[in-house]
């Protein structure tokens, strides 16, 4: 990839509705060209899909968050299945480092956000967390 198909990627981000016509003007190169390296790109599996962000996709949790969340001891899977059964959280994922898991949190009202935090701050076994609101998204999938 080189700074051409960086900058496709990034215009395809904002606008993945944009006419060939408009995205090689943007990026200064013959509509030809701009097809011929979107064809490479899909085809060396760089771009895997284009998706659309729909109203409802935003509006369905006005309040979204991640939540980071340390665990005493060998206590994820029993608190992964705790988990699970919230329906506020729209993934649960493990992971490696400082945190042992990151869940998605969705809800209608701030007041509702704080009070799946502190439900989740209460299980035995959570020992640490750090939480970030999401205030934009550009790109869902």
């Amino acid at each position: 990839m080189d700074e051409t198909d960086d900058k496709l990627i990034a215009t395809l981000r904002h606008d993945a509705r944009a006419s060939l016509s408009d995205l090689a003007a943007r990026l200064g190169v013959s509509r030809t060209t701009l097809r011929a390296r979107l064809a490479r790109l899909q085809a060396r599996g760089e771009i895997v899909g284009f998706t659309v962000i729909t109203r409802a996709d935003v509006a369905r949790d006005p309040v979204r968050g991640l939540m980071m969340i340390g665990i005493e001891g060998r206590g994820a899977e029993r608190i992964k299945r705790q988990l699970a059964g919230m329906a506020e959280l729209r993934a649960v994922h493990t992971t490696n480092g400082r945190w042992d898991l990151i869940v998605e949190i969705g809800t209608a009202t701030l007041a509702e956000f704080d009070r799946v935090l502190e439900r989740i701050r209460r299980l035995e076994g959570v020992v640490s967390s750090e939480t970030s609101l999401l205030l934009s998204t550009q790109k869902a999938g």
